[in-house]
């Protein structure tokens, strides 16, 4: 597995494949279990994967599930500090269905997933609460209450 990630001791590059999953007004979220802020579900790319094949596998690892990647909504150059380090991120965001029987698919409470040992904390939110949340990047706190009809690009900085 060669995952798309360079760091050194200040900067770090990361390829991202994001899902937005929707449901009755309610956006899928998730967050590691020591972080403050919330973000979409996704992971990084590997050499040599197509993007929709990183998030179908991706939702495989950390929730069990085959989702349906319906269409590309957002390319995005994302550029932010966590953990001490700046960030440059490249994400491709795909609007994603979860299967029609997935239990955790109306889900009203928190539920766990995993990702390689990390404790990760899934939500469903309202969209019309998301300007409440600390939401990463921050411009899907507008963005998710109007999808695009079709692919943008999107240049972001959160400070």
């Amino acid at each position: 597995m060669r995952m798309i990630t360079w760091r050194d001791d200040q900067i770090c590059f990361t390829y991202r494949v994001v899902g937005v999953a929707i449901e009755d007004g309610r956006v899928l979220l998730h967050r590691a279990e020591m972080d403050d802020f919330w973000a979409l579900p996704g992971g990084r790319g590997e050499l040599l994967e197509p993007a929709m094949d990183t998030l179908r596998r991706e939702m495989q690892e950390e929730l069990g599930i085959a989702v349906e990647v319906v269409r590309l909504l957002w390319a995005v150059e994302n550029f932010f500090e966590y953990q001490g380090r700046r960030h440059h991120e490249l994400g491709f965001y795909f609007l994603m269905r979860p299967p029609l029987d997935w239990p955790h698919r109306t889900a009203t409470a928190p539920f766990q997933g995993d990702e390689h040992g990390v404790h990760l904390i899934f939500q469903w939110f309202p969209l019309e609460t998301l300007s409440e949340l600390r939401v990463y990047p921050s411009f899907l706190k507008e963005g998710l209450r109007q999808l695009p009809s079709g692919p943008q690009h999107v240049v972001h900085t959160d400070s």
